[in-house]
């Protein structure tokens, strides 16, 4: 079986925008008042992506004069996604969504934890991820589109998806990146027995004679590929020193990048991490940092 390089990976991704570009959004917005508050109205949001298939979200819009800066929250690795947080209300108009799968938007497929990394991963054009993602470049598409955001000012935040979102729809101004799963997964299966990463081994021990297509398959998902397309201010998000997740282990994703890339080393304590990352993302989306630790909101 042959490598697969960037030009392969291009061709991939392209055929799943062609596919996705035969759907129309086909929005529904619908009010959501308790969620509502003075400062933002809340709307729970259906909208169609690959398949068809229809996906749920939470957008939250600033009460107000706009265009306002928007944030886009990929999806997590788990069942449930939650709303968006107060604190991003007051400033941003904000989108959070599920991908097929997850809860809300499980009908007729219910994603399983253990289970879904692995799902149809022998074969790359039925790996349900390749599906996932497209969900994520079709919620950038209606984002960006709303009239109450500025285009010159969209934030995303997440793991590898909001790094290939970046990547394949290039009309964010900032990224914040951490938790990734893909990234050089098929060295950390090596080094890691801890979930997620450890379903790619529970996969390989029951079917050995597939870890060439497993490998294959994802290599067309590993950020590696993706992030030389991404154009945003990247905030890399690394853990301790020697770990994986650490800045020797991110060091060659950090040079891939075609944007500028800042790098914060996590303290591990989430007031002060969340601080950092918080006024970074306001600095680059000309809004107002909001501190969590008393000490510095006094």
């Amino acid at each position: 079986m042959t490598s697969i390089g960037p030009e392969r990976t291009d061709e991939y991704w392209n055929e799943v925008d062609q596919a996705l570009a035969r759907y129309p959004i086909a929005p529904e917005l619908t009010p959501s008042p308790r969620r509502s508050t003075p400062f933002a109205d809340a709307y729970d949001l259906r909208f169609t992506s690959l398949g068809p298939y229809r996906l749920f979200g939470y957008l939250s819009l600033p009460k107000g004069d706009g265009p306002f800066p928007a944030l886009i929250n990929t999806p997590r690795y788990g069942s449930v996604n939650t709303p968006p947080h107060w604190d991003d209300r007051q400033r941003y108009v904000v989108l959070t969504f599920m991908h097929r799968g997850q809860r809300l938007a499980d009908e007729p497929f219910a994603a399983a934890y253990p289970g879904l990394l692995t799902r149809d991963i022998d074969d790359p054009q039925r790996y349900i991820y390749r599906a996932i993602v497209a969900d994520c470049l079709r919620a950038a598409e209606f984002l960006v589109e709303r009239p109450e955001v500025d285009p010159a000012r969209i934030g995303i935040v997440g793991d590898d998806l909001a790094i290939i979102t970046a990547a394949r729809r290039p009309t964010f101004a900032a990224l914040v990146v951490s938790g990734l799963l893909w990234y050089r997964l098929n060295e950390a299966r090596l080094r890691s027995d801890a979930y997620p990463v450890e379903e790619i081994n529970d996969y390989l021990r029951t079917y050995p004679e597939r870890e060439e297509a497993v490998v294959q398959t994802l290599r067309y998902v590993d950020p590696l590929y993706h992030a030389p397309r991404v154009t945003a201010r990247t905030l890399l998000l690394e853990g301790d020193p020697g770990a994986l997740g650490g800045p020797e282990w991110l060091a060659p994703l950090a040079e891939m990048f075609g944007g500028e890339v800042d790098r914060y080393r996590l303290a591990h304590e989430g007031g002060t991490d969340h601080d950092a990352h918080d006024a970074w993302l306001a600095s680059q989306l000309g809004a107002a940092p909001k501190p969590r630790l008393w000490e510095v909101a006094r």
